[in-house]
């Protein structure tokens, strides 16, 4: 492991930099520097750091997981460990966490009590009592992160690639898995602990809705190539590459490039895919309220859960990973919206766990996932919606027209793309009653439901002469299902990969999935500005390996929530009616204009 210095290439087969090796006493680890800026914590602040810890509920779980048969005994405890962490993450500007500085904070700048509290030992205000107080704290931690490491293999050196097979083939897979949710669990419990304070705000204000995404950040190691027949000094990491366009290569068409044109590469890192879940309710967006107040019943978009992985792998299962884990944590599911790399995902992987949940997905589509995509009973599947088998095809085919080139004869422009849409919904099933246990839901004709006319349903027929006559497509073996029948039943693995309950591109639509998707993207930007937290920085988390990322990452996340609260606590009004920060409010788009190409412009006054 690493803390305050920079990587450095080791020769293949080279044992780790572990405390009290000899070049590791060699560096005093900024002694100096730390010393001369030391600040003493009040016994205030102390004790609020171990309110946090105590809400985070870890500290005796992990005592436990580390517990010592043999030896002597740890010279500090988890407990005072996760305190000097908490401390350190909130002095620094960016919520990072430097175990040179965890050192000096829990042997030199908390009051005496709290250091007996924490049965950490008197040492001599020097370079030798700072080296063998900090191999202390590198060895507790060290001994947390390999109690959680769902990986084998040894971070700090360059493995050969048998090497690598060596590891995994010893390697207990269940015990792997065990590290990987205990990991899981105590991280989130960190970022839970800084939502503390809204707690309440939590319970009334939001219906458990959220954005999931996964944004790239860097770890403290460099790459190493595909080509190369050895690993990287942080070998659970890999290459993020992002395009020079900066388009998404799912949902947005390119145009083509001019010949012999080579595609480059705008953005290259190694580390980890960082899947955050956002908590936001999308039913409303902030009232201006008086005297630049903010609104004191909508809140700050806030990060509920997390986890890492390599770049790429597995989005579907890491994600229904952090929403496992938000559920067991007690908050309520409601609307998820996530981007195409999600909906991509095996069913088994992403969409039927994430309905079983109880998570309602609002999805965009790629180009050939657009129409007409599956059918049961006759009824269609069109852009995740269950719609009546006679729907007039320029509806089915909408958003594949307005998606066509503007040059195509059968191209149509945002207006008719709007209009066809809202046309839909008349040929939408309509759900009967709720879906049982088991996720199988019964849907009802439209004929049926009263909202079109339909020869093949005769009791529908003259009841209401505004409704639309449905023509039915003749058929050699006669009508389908839903034709015959009332109703349908449809399980929760039919049409699941696609499926949404709310029609693609409708008003209701639109504000759910605009403001989750904005949501967590605006997180990911506020998490990862270099003049607060800087996430995607792999010098703010200076030790490799994805446990260790993991846990120094969570108090990043906490760091950016408890921002984010203390910023919307001051928009709130005070004593004399007026906030402490003006609230910032944007001009949002009319609901209803959101095509797939932008929004409709309204006419100029």
């Amino acid at each position: 492991m690493t803390d305050t210095i920079g990587p450095t290439p080791s020769p293949v087969g080279s044992e780790p930099d572990e405390p009290g090796d000899a070049a590791h006493a060699a560096r005093d680890h900024g002694w100096g520097i730390i010393r001369e800026d030391r600040v003493q914590f009040s016994d205030l602040r102390v004790r609020r750091a171990a309110e946090f810890v105590e809400k985070c509920g870890i500290a005796d779980e992990l005592q436990a997981m580390i517990a010592k048969t043999t030896g002597r005994p740890r010279l500090c405890t988890v407990q005072g460990l996760l305190v000097g962490m908490t401390l350190c993450s909130r002095r620094n500007g960016n919520g990072a966490v430097f175990f040179n500085q965890v050192t000096d904070i829990l042997h030199w700048a908390i009051p005496e009590d709290w250091r007996h509290r924490f049965k950490v030992p008197e040492r001599p205000d020097n370079i030798t009592g700072f080296e063998a107080a900090y191999a202390v704290v590198r060895r507790l931690f060290g001994a947390i992160v390999r109690a959680l490491d769902p990986s084998p293999l040894p971070k700090n050196k360059r493995l050969t690639l048998n090497q690598v097979k060596a590891y995994f083939a010893g390697a207990d897979p269940e015990l792997l898995q065990e590290h990987r949710e205990a990991l899981t669990r105590i991280s989130n419990r960190v970022v839970q602990a800084s939502l503390a304070s809204v707690e309440q705000h939590l319970t009334t204000l939001w219906d458990g809705s959220v954005g999931v995404d996964a944004t790239p950040i860097e770890t403290f190691a460099r790459g190493v190539s595909a080509k190369r027949d050895y690993t990287s000094t942080d070998p659970d990491a890999g290459y993020y590459v992002r395009e020079g366009d900066h388009r998404d290569p799912d949902l947005t068409p390119s145009a083509p490039r001019p010949r012999g044109r080579r595609r480059t590469t705008s953005k290259t890192l190694w580390g980890y895919d960082a899947t955050l879940a956002v908590a936001r309710n999308p039913h409303r967006d902030p009232r201006p309220m008086p005297g630049g107040c903010g609104d004191p019943e909508v809140l700050p978009a806030l990060t509920v859960g997390f986890i890492l992985d390599k770049p790429g792998h597995s989005p579907g299962p890491n994600g229904i990973a952090v929403l496992e884990d938000i559920r067991r944590r007690g908050h309520p599911a409601g609307d998820l919206a996530a981007d195409a790399a999600y909906n991509n995902s095996k069913p088994e992987d992403w969409q039927v766990p994430l309905r079983k949940l109880g998570y309602r997905p609002t999805y965009d589509y790629r180009i050939d996932q657009l129409g007409k995509i599956d059918s049961i009973h006759g009824a269609n599947q069109i852009e995740g919606t269950w719609y009546c088998p006679s729907m007039p095809t320029n509806l089915v085919d909408a958003t594949i027209d307005h998606r066509r080139n503007p040059d195509d004869p059968k191209a149509i422009d945002q207006e008719t793309w709007r209009a066809r849409i809202d046309a839909r919904t008349q040929f939408a099933l309509a759900p009967k009653g709720k879906p049982n246990d088991n996720g199988r839901q019964r849907y009802m004709c439209p004929a049926t439901a009263g909202r079109v006319q339909c020869p093949l349903k005769q009791d529908s027929l003259g009841t209401n002469p505004s409704l639309r006559e449905v023509d039915p497509f003749p058929s050699p073996v006669g009508p389908p299902k839903i034709c015959e029948q009332t109703s349908i039943s449809v399980n929760i693995e039919d049409g699941a990969k696609h499926w949404q309950p709310r029609p693609y591109g409708s008003p209701e639509w639109q504000d759910i999935y605009g403001r989750l998707r904005n949501t967590v993207e605006g997180m990911n930007g506020y998490a990862k500005a270099d003049a607060y937290e800087g996430i995607e920085h792999g010098g703010n988390r200076r030790i490799r390996g994805i446990a260790a990322q993991t846990l120094l990452l969570a108090f990043q996340l906490a760091h950016v929530n408890e921002r984010k609260i203390n910023a919307w606590l001051a928009t709130l009004p005070g004593p004399d009616g007026k906030p402490h920060r003006r609230a910032r409010h944007k001009t949002r788009k009319p609901r209803g204009s959101w095509t797939p190409t932008g929004h409709i412009t309204p006419p100029a006054a």
